[in-house]
């Protein structure tokens, strides 16, 4: 038995299931736990959030930006020690 079918999207409109098989005599909320962990993995739910809504260019990049300015103050911080 199949639990959970989701798909994550890549470049040229290829798909990539995501599932989770229900061992015999598993309990749901395992198989679910399970199938949470996967898509964690795989960045499934992440990108579900991001693309909710459209965000322009210039706010990918000061994001991006802000990321990697904060990537970097920790790894100086970090460098001394």
């Amino acid at each position: 038995m199949r639990f959970g079918c989701l798909y994550k999207r890549f470049s040229k409109n290829l798909t990539m299931p995501v599932e989770v098989k229900i061992r015999k005599g598993e309990p749901m909320e395992r198989a679910l736990r399970r199938l949470k962990k996967k898509l964690d993995r795989e960045g499934v739910i992440r990108d579900v959030r991001a693309k909710r809504y459209f965000e322009k260019p210039c706010e990918v990049k000061r994001r991006e930006k802000k990321v990697a300015a904060f990537a970097a103050m920790l790894r100086a911080r970090y460098e001394n020690r």
